[in-house]
């Protein structure tokens, strides 16, 4: 069987795309390859392990599942049906702590926290008035120019709104900087570990934690760390049962936040996910309500909280931050205009 074949094969059972994708990972070769060398053959393996992916592609397992790797931010990440597969909009999370890294670092020292460039010193609209639209199933994220890249979204539920206030810079919390003043950053629910690698290889100043409740999930975060060299403490446990008693200059959370019902629970390879990991009680907020209240016993005095959310959750979550006695709730929306990330700090 020629590459050309196969790929023709392929083509007319599941998308196009990733068609190529998958005879790329299967043949171990890049799109130039099957470009200037379309009669080259597949061998035997190749052609049997490039049909049983497209099989369980055409019936809805994500092509991330199928190669064992994604890409986000620029990173290939290794992911299995352990973890949920790294979604663009969560790079608006690692965002928004960059962005919080700088200026609480520029207010309180002379000299600008060093980031590797990704961060940006200029933080970009930080209000929101809950003015969130239905976000597209998975398919709106396939095309994102990322060869490796394969995710969407799920939605929840969100209650009243609440009017966001701007940033006020505040200098990090100090008493929770390490002997060489460093902020110490705690990501909650890390799964495949995106938010806490992200953050200690673009924040190589700061010190990071990680939590997961699944000991399998924390395995795949321990090796995409130790592959991608980010010095990461991951814990096992349930949301801040590992780290009682300590606290932090920042937390971020991206916890399960879709409703039970959600009919996008159905589709759009959301099935072959864990559900633990997508599912936030009946209405979606039960995991993020938690993380709210819970947090201000573990961040110092102007310590930050961010947490991804659904895109009608914004102004629930707000209320829940101001109820909390946290301080300038926002809400950032993702490149949709979607809410997708609030936060406030202490």
């Amino acid at each position: 069987m020629r590459r050309d074949e196969a790929l023709n094969w392929a083509r007319q059972r599941i998308d196009r795309q990733d068609a190529r994708l998958l005879l790329q990972y299967a043949a171990a070769c890049r799109h130039a390859d099957l470009l200037a060398h379309p009669e080259t053959p597949l061998d035997a393996v190749a052609w049997q392990r490039f049909i049983g992916w497209v099989e369980r592609r055409a019936k809805g397992e994500p092509l991330a599942y199928l190669v064992g790797e994604t890409e986000f931010r620029g990173r290939v990440f290794q992911v299995s049906p352990a973890v949920l597969i790294p979604r663009p909009d969560t790079e608006v999370l690692v965002e928004q702590a960059l962005i919080r890294l700088q200026i609480a670092r520029s207010a309180s020292l002379d000299t600008p926290l060093s980031l590797d460039g990704r961060g940006s010193p200029h933080p970009r609209p930080l209000s929101h008035e809950g003015e969130g639209r239905q976000i597209p199933p998975l398919s709106r994220l396939r095309e994102r120019g990322r060869e490796r890249g394969f995710g969407g979204e799920g939605e929840g539920r969100a209650g009243a709104l609440a009017k966001p206030r701007p940033l006020s810079p505040t200098p990090l919390p100090r008493g929770e900087r390490g002997l060489e003043g460093t902020p110490a950053l705690l990501d909650l629910g890390t799964g495949s570990g995106i938010v806490a690698i992200s953050l200690a290889l673009e924040c190589p100043a700061a010190s990071v934690t990680a939590i997961d409740l699944s000991p399998v999930a924390l395995a795949v975060a321990a090796a995409n760390a130790g592959r991608l060299g980010a010095a990461v403490e991951f814990l096992e446990g349930d949301w801040y049962a590992p780290v009682a008693g300590r606290r932090f200059a920042m937390i971020v959370a991206n916890p399960p936040y879709i409703a039970a019902d959600d009919p996008h629970l159905s589709g759009d390879g959301l099935p072959f996910e864990p559900r633990q990991a997508l599912v936030g009680g009946a209405d979606g907020l039960a995991c993020l309500a938690r993380v709210i209240a819970d947090a201000p016993a573990h961040l110092h005095p102007g310590g930050w909280l961010l947490l991804e959310h659904g895109h009608d959750q914004g102004a629930t979550c707000r209320n829940l931050l101001a109820a909390a006695g946290f301080q300038d709730p926002f809400t950032q929306p993702d490149l949709s205009g979607s809410d997708r990330v609030s936060g406030a700090h202490l």
